[in-house]
């Protein structure tokens, strides 16, 4: 434990001092130590992904929800007819933001079959306290998003949760899914018909071959 811990310090330290252009010093340790934090996790993770194996089909479909995207402009997710979706809600101070690279990698990856949607949110431990045009800088500046993000919303289950994640949260109106975002960086896969199939932890890298074999499926 004594030398983990050295090394933890260690790894810190450097990290410190070499404080990323575009990042805080936390947002540079966070990103560092984000490998480890996966490793770590990664059983659990697995054991927390939720799939819809009954088939079930939405009560409300998914194609009549619209939200703001973080320009101000709305977002019809009518377009998105025929794609499979991954929903994400993101933060820039988490544990878990570097997730945004592999997001955009997982974006080039499947070109127009897939659309990645981020929500970003400040619902755990204040972790995303930007406005919008902050988000949107950070985001491209230290991990070339190109993927749609939407307005800065409310995704765990109060008065504002926001519409979407209202709809992928509540079984009476996707048809099997009650899981709120267990935290940033949840994701939420809707097939092209608009059926949410599966909920993955923050916990499961977006590049996992689970999360790869769900965007594959026929």
């Amino acid at each position: 434990m004594i030398k983990i811990a050295i090394a933890l310090g260690v790894l810190v330290t450097a990290t410190l001092l070499m404080k990323k252009t575009g990042m805080s010093y936390r947002q540079s340790v966070m990103k560092t130590l984000y490998p480890a934090i996966m490793w770590s996790s990664k059983a659990s993770g697995r054991k927390q992904i939720q799939t819809n194996s009954n088939n079930a089909v939405p009560i409300v479909s998914f194609y009549d929800l619209s939200v703001k995207d973080i320009n101000g402009n709305d977002f019809k997710f009518s377009a998105l007819k025929g794609k499979k979706v991954l929903i994400v809600n993101t933060a820039s101070d988490c544990g878990f933001t570097a997730q945004y690279e592999a997001l955009e990698r997982l974006s080039h990856q499947f070109g127009d079959k897939l659309v990645i949607v981020g929500f970003p949110s400040n619902d755990f431990k204040e972790q995303e306290s930007s406005d919008n045009a902050s988000i949107v800088s950070f985001c491209k500046k230290n991990y070339g998003v190109t993927f749609p993000l939407m307005e800065k919303s409310i995704v765990i289950k109060q008065n504002h949760q926001n519409e979407v994640h209202k709809w992928l949260s509540d079984m009476t109106i996707n048809g099997w899914c009650h899981q709120e975002p267990a935290w940033n960086f949840c994701k939420y896969l809707v097939n092209e018909h608009g059926v949410l199939t599966h909920y993955f932890p923050m916990t499961v890298d977006p590049l996992a071959p689970e999360v790869i074999a769900a965007i594959d499926a026929k």
